[in-house]
């Protein structure tokens, strides 16, 4: 067990402060304090359960703020990391213990460390496919398409860069910030080729576009129905226009070329290099098929993939996936992902009430089920009773209802301890549905980054200001002990866990408004629900998500401290290097000259051994 380290007044990290009237601390309390630190220093330097006490650590890292994020938010000075595993967590004095002739020592001269980021919800290989073989859609602040005249000419750019013929694709694409207010049509997507097919996908992921020769492709044309669960949009004279919702963009997009292994390949590097660099330890595969899986396992043999890889298959892809051969350690099968709705800012979220701008005129619209009632809970019934855990993606309210009612219906039928079944996003989960989720013991994992780059438009345009003050009801779930998580849902915006942290802790959109005040958390909160509440809702607690004996060595060195700078600059805090299971898994090379390692003799011994100093 961990004890909170004393840090006395006007003291340095490990010195024992004078005892003086304005201290106001008697010497029979120092004396307790001590007695008390002494005591429990075994337990908080303790081995871990297959080590030898007193072991010689491979790495000790000293004269650091480290947020252990354990029960009690204990803060350490020193780590102590042997064969991958965390050995010892306290004050430099607890750790020294640790340190050998073959210790490498890792002074931290203040600086922060945290626990590996625990993706709680994202596209692993789609992060990087996309960097490496998408345009760039994006209007500010992520990118630069402006108008709709940007957004195809960053499509003739990607056009020079393939070979005759190839499909011409981008990702990225927000209606409601280019110049026109609109999305892109067929007609507009015509003029980057009209014999190549083009096709572009929304930021939300739950939207494409589709030029004509594209939508030849997909044989959609006028006499074409709606797939359930999706709609074609039309021209007033019932000619698809090009943008196809939800199920509907399968007609054109299961026509597009496979990427080749080599291809996906040098995705998974691109996403590497995007997740480490962020301090990603943990990430996720959301709705993962067979051969993705077998792509990433293939990498993780190869060397090629220094972090781990949760993967959630879908009801269809989950016996395939099951049968890929895992034996790298660094690819994982979680849960079984699945669909309730769509996306708000696409007018596809399923809602309980009409959207606050009307649709098309249709002041009674609500948006859709990505499926019906009855299908969606037998869905969820087949994975509760296989014994997996259920993570649905909800947005709308009544699509969060829906999951509720399925997760509810299933557990009555097969009660099981502990499921953890998930709601992903649970943007406007309203505080009935909290309660039902406690009483469930449903996890809700929150998009919060929706305050920041849709905020403005979900209180001026979807769903009024009301409602947007409580997207993402991090303080609600909280209050009720609910051990919700947060994420980025990457490649949707970037993944940036400190922006993320920032993002639940101040919730301003990008005017700097306040969306929902009453709904922000702390910073300690934040990073809990990126860490530990993020292990946890992978069962995987007990090996991950906080700094204690014992767990494996996930961590991160960061420029400040989270928990202590000024809220508003959270953002800007930087990843100095992403460690996992004890290795050094990325290294800022642009850090200044005082943040670069060295080697130098240690401190804290009386022979020299190999340091460096942060």
């Amino acid at each position: 067990m961990s004890v909170p380290v004393v840090d006395w007044p006007g003291s340095m990290p490990g010195a024992v402060a004078a005892v003086t009237p304005r201290h106001r601390v008697s010497r029979v309390l120092v004396a307790m304090v001590v007695a008390m630190v002494v005591a429990a220093s075994s337990a908080t330097a303790g081995a871990g359960a297959d080590e030898p006490p007193h072991a010689a650590a491979t790495t000790v890292y000293r004269n650091g703020t480290v947020l252990t994020v354990d029960a009690r938010d204990t803060v350490a000075q020193a780590v102590a990391v042997r064969d991958g595993r965390i050995v010892a967590v306290g004050s430099n004095a607890q750790v020294e213990a640790r340190v050998g002739p073959g210790t490498t020592v890792v002074d931290l001269a203040g600086r922060t460390m945290i626990p590996g980021i625990y993706d709680a919800h994202s596209h692993f290989t789609f992060a990087g496919t996309n960097a490496e073989f998408e345009a760039d859609l994006n209007s500010p602040p992520i990118g630069t398409v402006r108008s709709i005249g940007d957004l195809v000419a960053s499509l003739q750019r990607q056009q020079a860069r393939l070979p005759a013929g190839a499909w011409i694709t981008g990702f990225g694409y927000d209606d409601t910030l280019i110049a026109e207010r609109r999305h892109p049509t067929r007609a507009d997507l015509d003029r980057v080729s009209p014999t190549q097919p083009v096709y572009v996908m929304h930021v939300s992921g739950h939207l494409a576009v589709a030029n004509s020769a594209a939508l030849a492709l997909g044989g959609v044309t006028a006499a074409t129905a709606d797939p359930p669960g999706g709609v074609i949009r039309r021209t007033p004279g019932g000619e698809p226009d090009g943008v196809l919702e939800e199920t509907a963009m399968m007609l054109v997009a299961s026509h597009r070329p496979v990427l080749t292994a080599a291809q996906v390949q040098q995705g998974i590097a691109a996403a590497v290099r995007i997740y480490t660099a962020a301090g990603v330890t943990t990430a996720n595969e959301g709705a993962a098929a067979a051969a993705g899986v077998a792509a990433l396992e293939q990498a993780a043999r190869a060397g090629r993939l220094p972090l781990r890889v949760v993967a959630w298959p879908m009801l269809e892809t989950m016996a395939a996936v099951d049968q890929v051969e895992l034996t790298s350690g660094r690819v994982k099968i979680g849960g079984v992902k699945d669909f309730a709705d769509g996306s708000i800012q696409g007018y596809t979220g399923y809602l309980g009430h009409p959207y606050h701008t009307a649709f098309h005129g249709d002041a009674q619209y609500r948006g859709f089920p990505r499926q019906d009632r009855a299908t969606l809970a037998k869905r969820l019934r087949e994975v509760h009773a296989a014994g997996r855990q259920s993570l649905v993606h909800g947005n709308g309210d009544a699509a969060i209802a829906d999951i509720l009612d399925a997760f509810g219906d299933a557990m009555a039928a097969q009660p099981r301890r502990d499921a953890r079944h998930v709601v992903i996003h649970a943007q406007m989960a309203r505080e009935d549905e909290l309660d039902r989720m406690q009483a469930l013991g449903v996890i809700p994992s929150f998009f919060v980054l929706h305050t920041y780059y849709w905020g403005d438009r979900h209180r001026d345009i979807f769903i009024g200001p009301e409602r947007a003050s409580r997207i993402s009801p991090a303080r609600s779930a909280g209050d009720r002990g609910l051990p919700f998580t947060i994420h980025a849902d990457t490649p949707v915006v970037p993944m940036e866990p400190m922006r993320l942290i920032w993002s639940a802790v101040n919730r301003l959109s990008t005017s700097g408004a306040v969306i929902g005040p009453d709904q922000r958390i702390t910073p300690m909160q934040a990073l809990r629900a990126t860490t530990l509440n993020a292990a946890r809702q992978n069962f995987e607690e007990a090996g991950r998500g906080s700094i204690e004996a014992g767990k494996w060595a996930d961590l991160v060195i960061l420029s400040a401290n989270p928990a202590t700078v000024d809220p508003v600059t959270i953002k800007d805090i930087r990843v100095l290097e992403t460690i996992v299971e004890g290795q050094s898994v990325f290294r800022a090379a642009d850090a200044k000259p005082a943040d670069q390692p060295g080697l130098r003799p240690s401190p804290a011994s009386s022979w020299v051994t190999p340091s460096r100093m942060w």
